[in-house]
């Protein structure tokens, strides 16, 4: 059994930011940039599936030391790519989405440090890909993800994120 390099979100966004590929951070970790508690261990994006971002992704996947070629990038199945930064899974259409131009409106530029300022999927989407998703994990986390949304809006109500809960 090989051992998975640590999770390093920095060295994985640093390397997509280097080669300017177009992306939106999804999944567990756009969860906890919007506050969620829970831990993850690798890092979902969706992907411009335009032609030049995609060679810009295989460019930094080549970079990451990811076995990975460009013709699983074109595909429109999730690619999960093993790094030298931990996992970074591919995902050119979330659940409860239609890709990379739909997350991007209400996708916020998030300061992570080190200057890195990725575009992260909104709290609102999060949960629509969680409301869409048929796993029992993802139950839970909708749950706790729309109570986080709620205490939020109570203690700032004129952000209004636009959910009905």
């Amino acid at each position: 059994m090989t051992k998975q390099p640590p999770f390093d979100p920095y060295a994985l966004l640093v390397a997509l930011d280097r080669e300017r590929v177009s992306y939106v951070v999804v999944g567990g970790f756009a969860r906890v940039v919007n506050g969620s508690g829970e831990t993850t261990r690798g890092l979902d994006i969706v992907p411009s599936l335009r032609e030049e971002n995609l060679r810009r992704l295989a460019r930094a996947l080549e970079q990451l030391e990811a076995p990975v070629n460009g013709g699983q990038l074109a595909s429109a199945d999730p690619v999960t790519a093993s790094t030298r930064a931990g996992e970074l899974r591919i995902v050119p259409e979330p659940w409860g989405t239609r890709g990379y131009d739909d997350l991007r409106r209400r996708a916020g530029r998030e300061n992570l440090g080190r200057g890195l300022r990725p575009a992260v999927a909104s709290a609102v989407d999060c949960v629509r890909m969680l409301e869409a998703s048929e796993r029992e994990v993802d139950a839970d986390r909708l749950v706790r993800l729309r109570r986080m949304m709620e205490l939020e809006r109570q203690l700032v109500p004129e952000r209004g994120l636009g959910i009905e809960i």
